[in-house]
């Protein structure tokens, strides 16, 4: 009887190993999927990101002294919230790219404006 036990609990033991093999293998071909998914659908990302940082620049090259003002301390305002709340360093970052974008504004406008 001690014998029929252990046979059980060895088929029990491997066909668990094959699920678990299983289950990897469906885990790694998932993984795969998206990862070409991704891949496929990157240009179209990157296009669409760089037609609206082109689209956000222009619209802060147009915007008034007083407009960009209140976006610059919007943007380091939401950005020190974030910080503050505990956010990922990588959202805090982001939130200052507007920040960014309005500054480097303001010193191409004192340069010109200087010459």
């Amino acid at each position: 009887m001690t014998a029929t036990t252990s046979r059980g609990a060895g088929n029990k033991d491997k066909s668990g190993v094959d699920r678990v093999a299983t289950t990897a293998r469906q885990m790694a071909d998932t993984v795969a999927g998206v990862a070409g998914e991704v891949s496929a659908r990157l240009p179209e990302a990157a296009g669409t990101t760089r037609d609206a940082f082109q689209e956000a620049n222009r619209m802060v090259r147009a915007g008034s002294d007083e407009t960009l003002k209140v976006v610059g301390a919007f943007s380091i305002g939401f950005a020190g919230g974030l910080l503050l709340g505990g956010a990922p360093r990588v959202l805090v970052i982001a939130a200052l790219v507007p920040a960014v974008l309005v500054g480097s504004e303001f010193v191409d406008r004192k340069g010109i404006a200087a010459s």
